[in-house]
């Protein structure tokens, strides 16, 4: 009996510690959020320019996010694009939340449950047009925008500011939108 109390109370306390490590979200070293954010300018519909590809936007064009921000201060998150292999459109609704100060542009974002990532507005022009976003790792980035396209400027800043904190630019995937 003894050994299974043991068995149970480890298999908690391990069962805890994963939960509590899914739902904590560390900046990392490389990353220095804007320290100007406000969640009421970011919000509203943003159109994807690039991206590092990853299972859950591969194949995908016209890839657009949404941010609504919610009562209780998070941010309702709408990720939609077309998969032109499948031809479809599809969305996904998730949640962001602040990852210290509000006014900072460090915020965790989940699709999943308690399973949180890191989304970090590491640059962003002062009237909220463009911004650029590291992950959690150099695994993940994106260049996002309110149009459809850049100025060729604000790409090379993005590009050069991506490539000073460690990203394989060769990665990146530049989205196609449909022209209006």
């Amino acid at each position: 009996m003894r050994k299974n109390n043991l068995l149970l109370f480890s298999t908690i306390a391990l069962s805890t510690l994963l939960f509590l490590s899914s739902c904590s979200v560390k900046v990392p070293d490389h990353v220095k959020p804007v320290s100007y954010f406000n969640s009421k300018d970011y919000s509203g519909k943003w159109y994807e320019i690039a991206r590092f590809d990853f299972k859950y936007e591969k194949d995908m064009s016209n890839v657009t996010a949404e941010y609504t921000i919610n009562e209780d201060g998070s941010i309702k998150v709408v990720n939609r694009g077309f998969d032109y292999i499948k031809n479809e459109w599809k969305e996904k609704i998730g949640k962001a939340k602040f990852n210290g100060p509000i006014t900072q542009g460090a915020l965790k974002v989940s699709f999943f449950g308690p399973f949180y990532a890191g989304y970090n507005v590491v640059a962003m022009d002062p009237n909220y047009q463009t911004a650029l976003v590291f992950g959690e790792s150099t695994d993940y980035i994106w260049i996002l925008s309110r149009t459809k396209t850049i100025s060729e400027e604000t790409k090379q800043n993005y590009l050069k500011k991506a490539k000073e904190a460690g990203y394989d630019l060769d990665r990146l995937v530049w989205t196609e939108h449909d022209k209006d």
